[in-house]
């Protein structure tokens, strides 16, 4: 029987320190949660301004129910594009400095969509080797022949580049790596892409609302501008909703409109979903406290941890990777911590590379000092 094949291959898995298994979350997000029926401090969310549970996006999330419905019923295509996500799209394309934008389900599906939908058989795709699953899938469906190059090497990728044939050229990139927590070097790809004549895929999941000026995104961070650039954010980490954007030159998104798959065939998300990301986009423009306040417990968490055994990775984001190596040897840290009611996620391949199983720490402005002294103290212990 199938069955048993598969099962074979799951205790494979189970054996080598690799399967994965769902914890069920009994309250909001927040940093103190229930999970599996047991309060814990938890360090694996990715809400990272703590707005997940704010009580003016529930308030905005009720009314659009009560003004809108519950559900599209339809593609943006057919019948599901509301006035809700029409106004979501200017107001995002307004916030990114660029001149449209497209609303999509998911990140995922907003970086098939792209791929997808802009390259194709005699085309080239140059990507970074960490970069997201969903990233590395779009290259794949796209049919484009894929060039990768080792982690943020611009001397490899301009190699690359040189040495490319006709076609279109797409460079495509995660702003925060999101296993590693470090940032793309977004100025020298856009240079290359510029000496190159390719367009930039920015992945900005992990910027978006907490990098830059007022939040607005690692291009603001950086202070790049370019019609090269295609910018994809996600609505789920720091935003405290759900779904994704891409924001470009109208025509690119006329482009997505008539060609990304990801975008044409399925339903649009709810409208009140739209309307509390409305409401979501003001707390982060007015958030530069909440920002602020992170930064301040990445120094602390960092100036803490480095004697540890184990190597904290080097990351200014909220994104705090901790090194340890084996499998299983991140799997009993991350249960030891659990005894002690604090809950961090270890990551292990093909998530990341074997050998580098780690323990990912993401910080929340919903955190406090206290919280983050808490599982310095605990990091310590278990390092004696």
């Amino acid at each position: 029987m199938p069955f048993t094949e598969l099962q074979n291959e799951l205790n494979e898995r189970a054996a080598l320190g690799l399967l994965r298994q769902r914890r069920m979350l009994q309250s909001p997000q927040a940093p103190h949660v229930v999970v599996d029926g047991a309060s814990c401090l938890a360090f694996c969310s990715n809400d990272y301004l703590g707005l997940a549970n704010h009580p003016q996006l529930i308030a905005a999330l009720q009314q659009g129910a009560q003004q809108h419905g519950v559900g599209a019923g339809a593609a943006h295509l057919v019948s599901g594009h509301t006035s809700p996500h029409h106004e979501l799209e200017i107001a995002l394309a307004d916030f990114v400095k660029k001149p449209a934008a497209l609303l999509f389900s998911t990140g995922y599906m907003a970086n098939l969509g792209v791929v997808q939908a802009l390259v194709g058989k005699g085309d080239t795709v140059f990507a970074d080797k960490l970069n997201h699953a969903s990233l590395n899938d779009a290259m794949q469906l796209s049919r484009a022949s894929v060039r990768r190059y080792r982690h943020n090497d611009m001397a490899q990728l301009a190699q690359l580049l040189e040495h490319s044939g006709s076609g279109r050229k797409l460079v495509i990139t995660d702003a925060v790596f999101s296993m590693d927590g470090d940032l793309a070097p977004l100025p020298q790809l856009l240079a290359l892409c510029e000496q190159h004549d390719a367009w930039l895929l920015v992945d900005d999941a992990h910027g978006f609302g907490v990098l830059g000026e007022q939040g607005r995104g690692a291009l603001a961070h950086f202070g790049i501008v370019s019609q090269r650039i295609i910018y994809m954010a996600t609505l789920g980490k720091a935003a405290g909703v759900f779904g994704a954007f891409v924001a470009t030159e109208q025509v690119v998104i006329d482009t997505l409109i008539n060609h990304a798959r990801s975008y044409v065939y399925t339903t649009a998300t709810p409208p009140a979903q739209a309307c509390a990301v409305l409401a979501s986009l003001q707390l982060i423009a007015d958030g530069d406290e909440l920002r602020g306040h992170l930064q301040r417990l990445i120094a602390q968490l960092r100036s803490s941890l480095q004697s540890l055994p184990w190597q904290l990775m080097p990351s200014t984001t909220a994104i705090q990777p901790l090194l340890v190596g084996g499998n299983q040897a991140a799997l009993n840290l991350s249960a030891a911590l659990r005894e002690r009611d604090i809950w961090v996620a270890a990551i292990r391949p093909p998530t990341v590379a074997p050998g580098t199983a780690r323990l990912r720490i993401t910080l929340s402005a919903a955190h406090t000092v206290t919280d983050v002294t808490r599982l310095i103290e605990a990091l310590h212990e278990l390092a004696r």
